[in-house]
């Protein structure tokens, strides 16, 4: 039925997905995954695990990665609005340590794909955002990694909302930087 509009990005492996949609006065219709759509684009991934999360303005979760059960995901969000990152950690890539970021939203529909060997976070924008992912392996708490979301060797440039303070988990407060991995 419908297609998808893969665009790379320019960090190998990250891909964003932008979905046929159809929409009439009644609302619209898409298809958030067809695994023959994606096998087409060169994503050929069995997805184990579906999450769902929702959050506040000003919420930063991130920067997490699994260290031996890497995990590759397609993120979306199905209300409000987030700026996504993900930043590539794996030795001896070319682009080790840098970092690209995409707002995601209900209203564009995007989809954002990112392969193991990244660390990956986001920001909400709006009021309130609801955030769905696959994930190709299974959540291992005790094998969870992450970074700092203000590394500075990093640099991700957040785009806080005017006026908003971040709220992080405690756990996200704590995580070191890059070069210390």
């Amino acid at each position: 039925m419908g297609k998808i509009e893969v665009e790379n990005c320019e960090i190998e492996g990250l891909k964003v997905i932008t979905p046929t949609v159809f929409g009439d006065a009644r609302g619209y219709f898409m298809e958030s995954y067809n695994a023959n759509d994606f096998k087409a684009a060169g994503i050929d991934r069995v997805f184990v695990q579906d999450n769902q999360s929702s959050s506040r303005k000003g919420v930063l979760r991130g920067l997490h990665f699994q260290k031996q059960h890497p995990q590759a995901k397609l993120v979306r969000v199905i209300k409000g609005e987030v700026f996504d990152v993900a930043v590539d950690i794996r030795k001896g890539s070319a682009t080790y340590g840098k970092w690209f970021g995409i707002v995601l939203s209900a209203e564009n529909h995007k989809q954002f794909y990112i392969p193991e060997g990244f660390a990956h976070g986001f920001l909400v924008l709006s009021d309130s955002a609801e955030f769905q992912y696959k994930c190709t392996d299974f959540y291992h708490p005790e094998d969870e990694g992450g970074i700092a979301y203000n590394d500075p060797d990093i640099g991700v440039e957040w785009p806080v909302p005017e006026g908003c303070d971040l709220i992080l988990s405690d756990k996200d407060t704590k995580w070191g930087l890059l070069r210390d991995m």
